[in-house]
């Protein structure tokens, strides 16, 4: 019985060592994103798509949008009750763009169900390259999730930082803290998931 306890303890201290080793390399691969400057330099794509989750995130798809950089702009995962003019009520958008180039989708609640409207809406309208524009703590699993389920498609990272996330002292903040644990775990599920499904 001592045996099986402390082949457990040291099999739960192992795991826990390498769930830390993983969770540091996570933050130091996020800590080298930086966030891409909207230019002349900077290539333009078919589609620009925001993942909801943060105001930055918005607010940077529709600069995209407006500088040229897309053709269209899809903002998926709306909750369903939201219209395109309460979405947008606090942002000067001009009427055009609002009329032709902007559409709002309320089937996702979660990254595979972005990647999926984004893919069923790529293909309506005939799109093969898109400016995936989400947060930077959230691009790595964002990425992963969109190349699995739009492998045809090019598409652009355009990670965007938002100040609330403090990674030069994350362990002292409670908020940011949290938030990268939990987003470390859901990539680790969704790194899992891809490994089963090459084995099937």
């Amino acid at each position: 019985m001592k045996i099986r306890s402390s082949f457990l303890m040291i099999l739960i201290l192992v795991l826990a060592a390498l769930w830390l080793n993983g969770f540091l390399s996570f933050i130091d691969m996020i800590g080298g994103i930086t966030e891409p400057v909207i230019n002349d330099a900077l290539s333009p794509t078919e589609a620009i798509v925001v993942l909801t989750g943060g105001s930055d995130r918005l607010t940077t798809g529709l600069e995209l949008l407006a500088a040229g950089k897309g053709r269209k702009l899809l903002i998926s995962g709306v909750h369903p009750g939201l219209t395109l003019n309460r979405v947008l009520a606090k942002y000067p958008v001009k009427q055009e763009l609002r009329d032709c180039c902007i559409v709002l989708g309320h089937a996702a609640d979660n990254t595979v169900g972005n990647a999926e409207e984004t893919l069923a809406w790529m293909q309506a309208e005939k799109f093969h390259s898109l400016r995936l524009v989400t947060a930077h703590y959230h691009m790595p699993r964002s990425l992963m999730i969109f190349h699995e389920l739009l492998p045809d498609m090019e598409i652009v990272p355009h990670p965007v930082i938002p100040d609330s996330v403090k990674l030069d002292d994350w362990w002292q903040t409670p908020h940011t803290a949290s938030l990268l644990v939990m987003e470390y775990n859901k990539y680790l599920f969704a790194r899992l998931r891809l490994w089963l499904e090459t084995l099937q």
